[in-house]
């Protein structure tokens, strides 16, 4: 994905000759700096984690090589920041400087990383061997290893709360879960997670299970599992369009869980590009005279792209026409692109760690069950992906009503007005925050939004039982239009919890779901017979 700034390059770039004078001015003193402290013998590693080891501190050669580069690095961000570009330029530049600054820091070479040259002397060049290992089989897996896959195994010790899959289509399945409670409330649960990513990142391991922890608040758990296409696949699912996605997907899941449970609204959830679909659907249903939503919840989910933050770098209509020329009418968008766009994004943390870690160092990374999901990603079909970019990244069409149309229903947002639960990560990079709250500017129903601590996913996924984190929220729920229109002016109101907003979510839900009833022992029905158990095949199809 990263063709389209890179097609653009090299632009003219300049600054002020006093700016660059001042820039360069700073990075001399500080560098005599440096050099007066080495020869005094008192020069310290720099303030940067990659440099902490005891390593960097054995030679004066090394420690020169580490300040010069965050030096170095410093005056090229300072250069960035001063360089005459319009700000959309700014950002691709500086997304290019940062990636070149992450790359060759000197820890990411055998040459002049002194703890990875001490572990090869003190193993006698195992590590090493280790390393080349560990490299050769990453190049056989397309992509950098960053837990020890052995470790899981989807539906053995992840993904593994019990259901059954009661539909399918060749988009999705329908897996309802089996109750943990003797009484459940009447009103099921759809969630739609994204279909960029498998869905079971909301179903790890018991101990840290929204899925698990939502069915124990009592509530009637139904998701959806999107299919995950292949090249080698022959029923056309390579041509599957946005459209396809909302009614055979999302819509349809809809009228299972409908049926299922004898009940004509239901709650609904959607995860990031979820959402998205979610509400899509939604208003395509309201455009129809439909209601069968009862209460919608939205995690980390754009709905008004005009703030996608660093992704915004590879938006441009350059590379949306060469997407459509590309997979416009068919083919498949590969997962293994998409998961390396993704990491790149935080490079310094899901590329070079690794690559020093693995194949510098030679050890193995630890099992993590959400890394382990991180490594498991989707193809998306081309027709789909092509729609999606320049409708929502590109134009940003979903949030004007009428603009985009669906089986001839113009599509408005705005005619959404269930209550909403909206949640968003303070420190996500994929959907800022400030993103996820624009969504209380476009739906019209009465509003709770909860800010939580910590990134896109770790954010989302931050269970009750590990005591961690912390979330702000206003008091109860905001009438239409109440809320404040400045997120900054919303955060400085709110209030700061600890813990886990989970629960917080589950209060506001229990409240849209009715009275309890007996749980049922028997999942499906006459028409939605149990197909297979959960997590189902389609969720442990690999992208190749």
């Amino acid at each position: 994905m990263t063709a389209s700034f890179q097609a653009e390059w090299p632009i003219p770039v300049s600054v002020a000759p006093d700016k660059l004078a001042e820039i360069q001015a700073e990075f001399s003193r500080d560098w005599s700096g440096v050099l007066e402290q080495a020869q005094r013998g008192s020069l310290a590693p720099p303030a940067d984690r990659r440099f902490k080891a005891p390593g960097w501190a054995t030679s004066s050669n090394y420690l020169l090589n580490a300040h010069a580069y965050v030096l170095s690095a410093r005056a090229m961000q300072q250069m960035v920041e001063a360089a005459q570009l319009s700000e959309p330029l700014r950002d691709r530049l500086r997304f290019s400087v940062m990636q070149w600054i992450e790359a060759v820091s000197p820890s990411n070479f055998l040459a002049t990383n002194p703890e990875a040259q001490r572990l090869m002397l003190e193993t006698n060049g195992q590590s090493l061997k280790l390393g080349v290992q560990n490299l050769l089989a990453d190049l056989e897996k397309g992509h950098i290893s960053q837990t020890d896959e052995s470790g899981f195994e989807l539906g053995g010790n992840v993904g593994i709360s019990s259901g059954q899959v009661v539909f399918e289509n060749r988009l999705m399945q329908v897996i309802q879960y089996a109750p943990l409670t003797t009484q459940v409330y009447k009103r099921p649960l759809l969630i739609v997670p994204p279909c960029i990513n498998k869905f079971y990142v909301l179903d790890l391991q018991p101990e840290n299970s929204f899925v698990r922890h939502a069915v124990e608040q009592g509530f009637s758990v139904f998701l959806v599992s999107w299919r995950n296409p292949l090249a080698s696949d022959t029923d056309g699912i390579d041509t599957a369009t946005w459209e396809d996605y909302l009614q055979e997907g999302v819509l349809a899941a809809m009228q299972v869980v409908q049926d299922i449970s004898r009940h004509e609204r239901i709650n609904a959830l959607g995860f990031c590009v979820g959402g998205t679909l979610l509400a899509s659907a939604l208003a395509l249903a309201h455009a129809r005279g439909d209601h069968p939503v009862e209460s919608l919840t939205l995690l980390t989910t754009l709905l008004d792209f005009e703030e996608t933050g660093v992704l915004d770098v590879f938006v441009d209509e350059t590379h949306a026409q060469a997407r459509e020329r590309q997979l416009g009418h068919g083919g498949l968008m590969s997962g293994r692109e998409l998961a390396t766009t993704f990491s790149f994004l935080r490079p310094s943390e899901l590329v070079w760690n690794y690559v020093v870690g693995n194949y510098l160092q030679g050890q193995s990374p630890p099992a993590f069950d959400l890394l382990f999901w991180n490594s498991d990603g989707t193809n998306l079909p081309g027709p789909f992906f092509t729609w999606y970019f320049r409708n929502t990244y590109l134009e940003n069409n979903l949030k004007v009503p009428g603009r985009i149309k669906v089986d001839g229903h113009a599509l408005d947002l705005t005619a959404l007005t269930m209550p909403t639960y909206l949640y968003g990560s303070r420190e996500d990079h994929i959907v800022p925050w400030h993103a996820a709250y624009a969504s209380t500017e476009i739906l019209r129903g009465p509003t709770r939004f909860v800010l939580g601590a910590s990134g896109h996913i770790a954010g989302v996924i931050n269970p009750p039982s590990k005591g961690r984190r912390h979330y702000w929220a206003g008091q109860g729920t905001s009438r239409p239009g109440k809320l404040p229109g400045d997120p900054e002016a919303w955060l400085e109101s709110a209030t700061q919890h600890a813990g886990s907003w989970w629960p917080d979510w589950a209060e506001w839900l229990a409240t849209h779901s009715g009275e309890r009833r007996r749980a049922v022992a028997k999942l499906g029905n006459a028409r939605h017979t149990p197909i297979e158990p959960a997590p189902g095949r389609y969720v442990k199809v690999r992208a190749v």
